[in-house]
């Protein structure tokens, strides 16, 4: 298999799968597009997630972390899914013992993939343009005769199937927006980009901004509300406050809390997020809207140094990012159980 390949597109995913098959569509290659349906059993790949295989067996995307792309660019590379019926053809890996061993698949599991080699490249262009519109969309594709379509999507939907076809969400990268440039605001940082986060940084503070390390992650001298009307957040986005100062978290969850982010969270104890809570009512937010905040932020591990604070704001993100997709009746599970 052919790992040379595109870097990473700053959107995503989703939108790096698509717009480079359709790259080579336009090239004069034939493309087949792979969709992992179900997973039983731990897997790297939850259902949704796409890979692109060129004729020649190049590959951008992944449905299983390496372990069946082999016997897929194999099978590509022969012309085996061209041709033929414009209908997915429905792959099932793992489905015996000595599968399972042949594909390095963990013991008792199973992974089925949809393979399309007739999809229609203005549905798949549209969801791109969508994708850079930062618009949530979902493609629906059709077991019958392979046609596909879009709809709007909330950014909380994820992969459906059922005996009609399969509806795929496709979106841009989530977005994680850090108040604060401190010492626990580099480490979140950097943490969040190994995430793959589309991570983003504001303090207004000289001392702390005057210092930022890293120019590959921008950062806004800004104050935190004016910055956040920029860049609204929308449902695949994170905001968390860590400045530890009041005057500038606040003016972040004033604006972040009332949005439809999946996440707002900020530093502090107990007793201080109760009182930020109170303070937020009493400065306009409604009672509902106070009561989305995670604070304390992250999940309660123990954690003390900056670093371990980071983690535990990391691992809340991914937990409260990776419950939608965990529907029941879609055969999924992660190697932790999710």
């Amino acid at each position: 298999m052919q790992t040379n390949r595109p870097h990473s597109s700053p959107l995503g995913h989703d939108h790096e799968v698509l717009s480079q098959a359709l790259a080579w569509r336009q090239q004069g290659h034939s493309v087949v597009l792979a969709t992992v349906l179900s997973t039983f059993g731990g897997s790297p790949r939850p259902p949704g997630s796409m890979a692109a295989i060129r004729d020649d067996g190049c590959v951008v995307g992944s449905v299983s972390g390496g372990c069946v792309e082999d016997d897929l660019v194999h099978e590509v590379r022969e012309g085996r899914w061209f041709g033929g019926e414009p209908a997915p053809v429905l792959r099932v890996f793992g489905a015996q013992a000595a599968e399972q061993a042949r594909y390095r698949l963990p013991c008792n599991n199973t992974l089925r993939v949809a393979l399309e080699s007739h999809w229609a490249p203005e549905v798949v262009a549209e969801a791109v343009d969508a994708i850079e519109r930062r618009r949530t969309v979902r493609r629906h594709v059709a077991w019958r005769d392979g046609a596909s379509r879009l709809e709007a999507s909330a950014a909380d939907q994820g992969f459906e199937e059922d005996e009609r076809g399969f509806w795929t969400a496709l979106g841009p990268h989530y977005r994680a927006l850090v108040v604060g440039a401190s010492e626990l605001g580099r480490d979140l940082t950097r943490l969040l980009l190994t995430l793959d986060f589309d991570v983003r940084v504001c303090d207004p503070r000289p001392e702390y901004a005057d210092t930022w390390p890293w120019t590959d992650v921008p950062l806004s001298r800004e104050q935190p509300d004016d910055w956040l009307r920029l860049q609204p957040p929308d449902g695949r986005t994170a905001v968390i406050a860590v400045s530890h100062d009041p005057k500038v978290d606040d003016l972040a969850l004033l604006e972040a809390l009332p949005s439809p982010a999946f996440y707002v969270g900020a530093i502090g104890s107990p007793s201080t997020s109760a009182r930020r809570r109170a303070r937020l009512v009493d400065l306009g937010l409604s009672p509902a809207a106070a009561e989305r905040l995670h604070g304390p932020v992250g999940l309660n591990i123990g954690s003390r140094t900056p670093a371990e604070i980071a983690v535990s704001i990391a691992a809340h993100l991914i937990q409260s990012r990776r419950q939608w997709l965990a529907q029941p009746g879609q055969g999924t599970a992660s190697p932790q159980g999710d």
